[in-house]
């Protein structure tokens, strides 16, 4: 059909947009460059297609094949808010919850206390849906003023299938250290925010402190593994929501990836 034409591969915008020195940090990129006069963008085909184009969209955020982006493409903008606000993000949820906790029942733990499990805090352990969903579920340019505010109410619920890893993790012997891209100073807060979500008896709450401020979030968490690693913590599972929780080095044993394609930080 020659309905619509897409280019479907992600790598051609830079081809696409050369002659306007198109930045690839710069977006919303668009998913859908050209399509035919004769389709109307109401019509059941394009709605599909547009559908097809930010499911595939999501599948390369989801697995870090995408250049650095800073909002959800504007075509996507009510795709995304379908799959946070309903069960598809709920099963996904579940699914990676579930695969940690038949890992972790897996594990010969060394009964000395130094086994530990990380966990990243937001969309990780809490969620910030209420704030994204004020903010068009990533359609807007992060704000980081406003996201703090939002912080510091300490409102953010339970991310319900990550409460229950937590809690078996916990009581399978891990210690749960806390490692978060929050700032020292919302330390009350989001202490507070935790424990009204319902965790408890993490062993560490590490948040960036001032010298850490200006570091990507990769070069930060590594800094901080390596931290552990030095006091003779075993870094046996890990769980975030964005690559940047996970990689770097050292790296957990097993890594888990939570979904969120509302944003990106590297």
């Amino acid at each position: 059909m020659n309905l619509i034409k897409i280019f479907l591969a992600f790598s051609l915008f830079s081809v696409a947009f050369s002659l306007e020195n198109f930045n690839s940090h710069l977006l919303p990129r668009p998913l859908i460059l050209e399509y035919a006069e004769t389709v109307r963008a109401d019509s059941e085909e394009f709605e599909k297609e547009v559908h097809l184009q930010c499911t595939s969209w999501r599948f390369a955020a989801e697995t870090n094949n995408l250049s650095p982006w800073k909002t959800i493409p504007p075509e996507c903008a009510d795709y995304v808010k379908d799959y946070m606000t309903t069960r598809a993000y709920s099963i996904d949820l579940e699914r990676v919850s579930k695969e940690a906790a038949v890992y972790a029942r897996s594990v010969e733990l060394g009964g000395d206390g130094k086994d530990v499990w990380v966990f990243d805090v937001d969309e990780t352990l809490l969620s910030n849906l209420p704030y994204y969903a004020s903010h068009g579920f990533g359609l807007e340019v992060f704000d980081g003023v406003e996201f703090d505010k939002w912080a510091e109410k300490a409102m953010a619920p339970a991310i319900q299938a990550s409460l229950r890893l937590y809690e078996e993790v916990s009581s399978l012997g891990f210690k749960a250290i806390l490692l978060t891209g929050r700032h020292e100073q919302q330390r009350e807060a989001t202490v507070e925010n935790l424990m009204k979500a319902g965790f408890r008896n993490w062993d560490k709450l590490i948040l960036r402190a001032s010298g850490d401020v200006e570091k990507q979030a990769t070069i930060y968490k590594s800094e901080k593994r390596s931290e552990m690693v030095e006091e003779g913590y075993r870094i046996l599972g890990n769980s975030g929501d964005q690559w940047s929780d996970l990689l770097g080095s050292p790296v957990s044993v097993r890594s888990f990836k939570l979904p969120n394609p509302m944003y990106y930080i590297p």
